[in-house]
């Protein structure tokens, strides 16, 4: 599942909800915020000052404090997986001109590499958190490397997005980051309360997003946010079976 994830005051045209609302699963209704821009782009070009960024992320539903380990256990692929996911104390500067926060995201299978991620997070001065890129690896049991999935804002017309408002609502829809053919994920939130309990603990007040992206068509995943932690769980709601579930908090 993507991490855009892992997506606002400087964003200079909102990504639209349009009409052509789509059923996904029980009691859930969205819309396709590309459908504006079926052809492209659509006049998606985020005009943003690095100088109103900062690299401590302290967003409600999406902190990042440096040294915090999340680990998730659940199954991708057919198999299973245990993801640990570490706000490291590195920092990156991005093509844009954006010193970004880098988390780490190891996967495993029974211990083999299947993955990792080096991704960049900024927070603007409205408290949106933007998704500025990320450099990974996938790799294969043939002994081969996957290095497709790498993206950096401003960097071969690719363009960040936002992985979590400052004041999210329904039914707002956002780009989380745009790289044509590579990288086009899209969240919309769908609901602002309720409860959710997973191996590690119960937590209240979540949020839930649906995402998609246009690469793959009909795809749909469903993540659920709970403050002050982030990302506590992550379902694909339709395509093949993929979970992830939060087992561990440490720091």
């Amino acid at each position: 599942m993507a991490d855009a994830g892992m997506r606002g005051g400087m964003v200079k045209r909102r990504t639209a909800v349009l009409a052509g609302v789509v059923g996904v699963a029980a009691g859930v209704v969205v819309c396709s915020p590309w459908s504006a821009s079926a052809g492209g782009r659509g006049g998606y070009e985020p005009k943003l000052h690095a100088a109103q960024f900062s690299t401590k992320i302290t967003n409600r539903y999406f902190p990042l404090p440096v040294g915090r380990r999340l680990i998730y256990r659940g199954v991708k692929d057919g198999q299973r997986q245990k993801d640990v996911v570490t706000v490291t104390g590195r920092t990156r500067l991005v093509a844009e001109g954006i010193r970004a926060r880098v988390v780490s995201d190891v996967a495993t299978h029974r211990g083999r590499l299947l993955e990792t991620t080096a991704d960049w997070y900024a927070q603007d001065q409205d408290g949106n958190v933007w998704y500025v890129g990320e450099r990974t690896a996938a790799y294969h049991s043939d002994g081969t490397v996957d290095r497709s999935g790498s993206w950096q804002a401003g960097v071969d017309d690719a363009e960040p997005g936002i992985v979590m408002k400052a004041h999210p609502r329904i039914p707002v829809a956002y780009r989380q980051e745009y790289l044509p053919g590579e990288a086009e994920d899209t969240a919309w939130i769908v609901r602002t309360s309720g409860s959710v309990t997973t191996r590690y603990a119960t937590f209240h007040h979540i949020l839930v997003t649906l995402e998609a992206t246009r690469i793959e068509p009909g795809r749909y995943d469903k993540k659920i946010y709970a403050p002050g932690i982030g990302i506590v769980s992550e379902t694909a709601i339709t395509g093949p079976p993929e979970t992830a579930r939060l087992v561990r908090v440490i720091g």
